[in-house]
């Protein structure tokens, strides 16, 4: 371990092999510092806040503090943080409330510098969140998503995966999965089709998911009906998954 001299460590911390730490950052009771982990200079880990190895964690964040949710009565809750996910300066992470007890962010995730997440969110491995994205509580975020610099977020609302939303926007309701959101009001731009291919999606698959979003987004029927056409023909996984998210929808989607 290389722990700075300034640093403030609660013994009752678990810190893994390999471990850096850097000048005046604080680490406090109930924290697991996972093998490998750098935490750079005047970076804050209250207690609940578990870090899988190879986190990195840039100058000023905060993570695991108490929610900002005026529920919160200080029940023992947790802000865990997957393997190899990078957090940028200033980002502050909020650990659960007595709704589901912990905040999560999965593996393999970029967190821009300012981003905000807040009590009980999950956020899927390989998102990237651009700087100052700000989320309320509850919302969740599903792998391989890119959410622009600057949106902000209701709570509890869904963004499928490998969706992308442009920056500077609001977020009011669900973002179904493979889709480019844009707009004021937010709304469905087309597929994220480079996305897509970057991550080995076939042309027979992403056909298919055109397929189901022309009947959602560009025909005459409403979502219903649209839904029941799709399930007409062939389910792949994709669209299952589309079927799945729009029927699972409490705030509507865009």
């Amino acid at each position: 371990m290389n722990i700075h001299p300034t640093a403030i460590i609660d013994p009752e911390a678990k810190i893994a092999e390999g471990v850096e730490i850097g000048p005046y950052s604080i680490i406090q009771a109930d924290v697991e510092i996972g093998a490998e982990c750098h935490i750079s200079s005047n970076v804050l880990l209250a207690s609940g806040t578990k870090l899988a190895s190879g986190v990195k964690i840039f100058h000023g964040a905060v993570i695991g503090t108490a929610p900002q949710d005026l529920k919160y009565a200080g029940e023992k809750t947790a802000a865990e943080i997957g393997e190899n996910t990078v957090i940028r300066e200033f980002c502050t992470i909020n650990r659960g409330t007595s709704a589901t007890f912990k905040t999560v962010v999965g593996a393999n995730c970029l967190l821009m510098a300012y981003t905000h997440v807040a009590h009980d969110c999950r956020i899927g491995d390989y998102v990237i969140l651009a700087n100052a994205v700000n989320m309320g509580g509850h919302v969740e975020i599903e792998e391989y998503a890119i959410i622009g610099g600057m949106v902000a977020i209701h709570q509890f609302i869904n963004i499928g995966r490998h969706s992308m939303i442009g920056g500077l926007f609001r977020v009011p309701k669900d973002v179904p999965p493979y889709i480019l959101a844009g707009g004021h009001p937010l709304r469905y731009e087309g597929l994220n089709v480079i996305g897509l291919k970057r991550r080995g999606f076939e042309p027979d698959q992403r056909k298919a998911i055109k397929e189901a979003y022309r009947l959602l987004y560009q025909s005459d029927l409403n979502t219903s009906q649209a839904i029941a056409k799709i399930k007409e023909g062939e389910i792949t996984p994709e669209v299952k998954h589309i079927i799945d998210f729009f029927e699972a929808s409490e705030r509507g989607v865009i």
